[in-house]
């Protein structure tokens, strides 16, 4: 009967320890993957929408219809 009350303890400890492992690594990855998605989205995004932003505002300014000299004859197939 002892031997079946301490199998049973370390039955228990076992799963204990092998539990606590598995949680403490999903929270690392959990940990990881918040921070990776907070520095994209409080640091990178707003630098990306500005830059798409300027690069819109640049694109509106000047005429997209018309080429320059040197795509004209590209185009033409001159050289």
């Amino acid at each position: 009967m002892l031997e079946t009350l301490v199998a049973l303890f370390l039955v228990g400890l076992v799963t204990v320890v092998v539990l606590a492992v598995v949680l403490a690594v999903l929270g690392t990855v959990f940990s990881l993957a918040f921070g990776a998605a907070t520095f994209l989205l409080f640091k990178v995004a707003p630098i990306v929408l500005v830059g798409w932003l300027v690069l819109k505002l640049l694109e509106r300014r000047s005429r997209p219809d018309e080429l320059s000299p040197a795509d004209r004859r590209w185009l033409d197939g001159g050289s």
